[in-house]
């Protein structure tokens, strides 16, 4: 009685979204624009926008914000590129910020 059906989600804090499953977070100790984010090797139902580089905590890396695919909302980016050996482990994974996601099925 009462148990939930299905893996746990996160999705859009706005328009609730489904965009991540939490069995792809890698890590919960990044620093996002507005808090910490969450890292991720999937995301669902975004819009990638267009490339840039930018120098994050880490160093340079070329990035790409991630956007609700319903509301448009900005989610957190996705890395594209690293520039330095120790951070390539990055590329292709995304980061979603915590104040940006709700959490679904739990």
């Amino acid at each position: 009685m009462g148990e939930t059906i299905g893996p746990r989600l996160y999705c859009c804090c706005n328009c609730r979204n489904q965009v991540s499953l939490h069995d792809d977070i890698i890590a919960k100790t990044f620093q996002g624009r507005y808090g910490r984010g969450f890292l991720f090797s999937h995301a669902m139902n975004i819009v990638v926008g267009p490339k840039e580089d930018r120098h994050l905590m880490t160093g340079l890396h070329t990035v790409a914000d991630v956007y609700c695919g319903d509301c448009h909302e900005v989610l957190g980016w996705k890395y594209e590129k690293a520039y330095e050996a120790s951070q390539k482990y990055k590329e292709g994974k995304f980061i979603l910020e915590k104040s940006k996601i709700g959490m679904e099925n739990w």
